[in-house]
């Protein structure tokens, strides 16, 4: 089975990361089929709107599949993989269309990079984000670190991603992480009348605007690119990175246990 469903509602695009053993976490093969949809969003004229979210309601992206991705501890690895990552969070900043990140559930970690990747973010009251990479010693290495800074600003950024505090969707929309904030039984059906409701606009109007406001206020940023996965490598690679998620891993097993 796919790591990313495709379905199409009229001119709406709905890309849902459907990986239940994972908590819909990223792995390498996930990257690839993102980067593959973006890819076809960007030609399909058909599309005036397209919607990220996860499958179930416990997470949107519970950040990246580390059973996988930890797996190999090299510097190479780690900046091969953050490349890979941003270049492909950085498309949807050139796309002609919206998309929306529907936040149905924990995004954390790389899961938040994924929903402030996108143009803008509706979420669950009870949905939580937070840029948790800090508790295991490493940095956002997907472009979320210059993202996050031009949504809520130096100081709450800052705020967030050295503390890995965790808000929940009520809290996020308060500090401007996200725009809209819906109750449980509501946010679908507010998630989907909003992609509906820009897919009315006919495509050139749409992709003006995004071109204008990506010359305004750039949603993506190639040129920060270099020096971030060059640290984010060198965060991965230390040992204190991997004494950090094993303990995390150790307190996670204990709570299964004693819940």
């Amino acid at each position: 089975m796919p790591d990313v469903r495709i379905e199409r509602a009229g001119a709406v695009a709905v890309l849902t990361i459907d990986r239940p053993h994972a908590r819909n976490a990223i792995g390498m093969g996930t990257m690839e089929e993102l980067d593959a949809a973006f890819a076809a969003l960007a030609e399909d004229e058909d599309v005036r709107c397209a919607v990220l979210t996860g499958a179930g309601d416990r997470a949107f992206v519970a950040g990246g599949d580390l059973r996988e991705l930890e797996s190999v501890t090299s510097e190479d690895f780690a900046a091969e993989m953050a490349v890979r990552m941003r270049r492909t969070l950085d498309r949807i900043a050139a796309l002609p269309i919206p998309v929306i990140a529907a936040l149905n559930g924990a995004a954390l970690g790389g899961g938040a990079e994924v929903a402030v990747g996108c143009d803008y973010r509706v979420a669950a009251h009870d949905a939580r984000i937070g840029f948790t990479q800090v508790l295991l010693g490493v940095m956002p290495a997907w472009g979320g670190i210059e993202r996050l800074c031009g949504l809520v600003g130096r100081g709450r950024a800052l705020y967030l991603l050295t503390t890995g505090a965790v808000l929940s969707g009520r809290e996020a929309a308060e500090m401007g992480l996200v725009e809209e904030s819906v109750p449980r039984d509501r946010f679908e059906a507010r998630w989907r009348e909003l992609a509906e409701q820009v897919a009315r606009a006919p495509r050139p109007a749409l992709a003006g605007i995004k071109r204008a406001v990506e010359a305004a206020l750039p949603g993506s940023r190639p040129d920060l690119e270099a020096g971030a996965v060059r640290d984010f490598a060198r965060a991965w690679a230390d040992p204190r990175h991997w004494e950090m998620a094993a303990e995390l891993e150790r307190q996670r097993r204990e709570r299964a246990k004693n819940p």
